[in-house]
């Protein structure tokens, strides 16, 4: 399993989600993005520091 605590790229947010795979978290992060942070694209670089910031969760 991997995690992703979006705290860890933004500042204050206290969101984490939880996959069985990269494309997972970022498939709920994309959504997340969009509706809580109000992006309308998510941009490269920050897709970048998402994937750096994924852990492996036991």
């Amino acid at each position: 399993m991997k995690q992703f605590t979006c705290g860890d790229v933004v500042a204050g947010c206290p969101r984490t989600f939880t996959a069985t795979d990269s494309d997972g978290i970022l498939t709920q992060v994309n959504g997340h993005a969009r509706s809580d942070h109000h992006l309308a694209d998510v941009p490269a670089e920050l897709v970048g520091q998402v994937l750096l910031a994924i852990r492996e969760i036991a």
